[in-house]
């Protein structure tokens, strides 16, 4: 099981970026995706996550911080799920990770302290400064 985040940058103040994270070893449609950051000197902060197509209904769910200028999809044909991330501002500055929920049934949840996720990728950074 491997996940790869990539799409990370330097983008300015206002301006818009797309994360991808291209999953292998399992089938993605069947299983959970949730989005983490982790700015310099903070602890990790989930942000957003994906249900599953097959075993749920491809619900997408954001924490306030971010909802409403990114979004989650998926293209299970393709193995990828997608953050697309506008009206970047310097508090977005972070490495952004993506992982695999093997263990919720149902819905997917935001990861957290107390909601872990199965597997990690390797992270992607974005800096937004002008």
């Amino acid at each position: 099981v491997q996940l790869q985040a990539s799409g990370g940058g330097l983008v300015q103040p206002g301006g818009s970026l797309r994360l991808s994270c291209e999953v292998s070893g399992f089938t993605l449609a069947d299983y959970h995706i949730g989005w983490s950051r982790q700015a310099p000197g903070k602890e990790r902060e989930g942000i957003v996550c994906i249900s599953s197509n097959t075993r749920s209904d491809g619900s997408t769910y954001y924490t306030a911080s971010v909802k409403g200028r990114f979004t989650v999809s998926r293209d299970n044909a393709r193995n990828t799920v997608y953050l697309q991330m506008a009206y970047l501002q310097p508090e977005d500055t972070a490495v952004y990770y993506c992982a695999v929920d093997f263990t919720e049934p149902y819905y997917c949840r935001i990861p957290s302290r107390e909601y872990g996720y199965s597997v990690w990728g390797q992270g992607t950074k974005v800096t937004v400064s002008s």
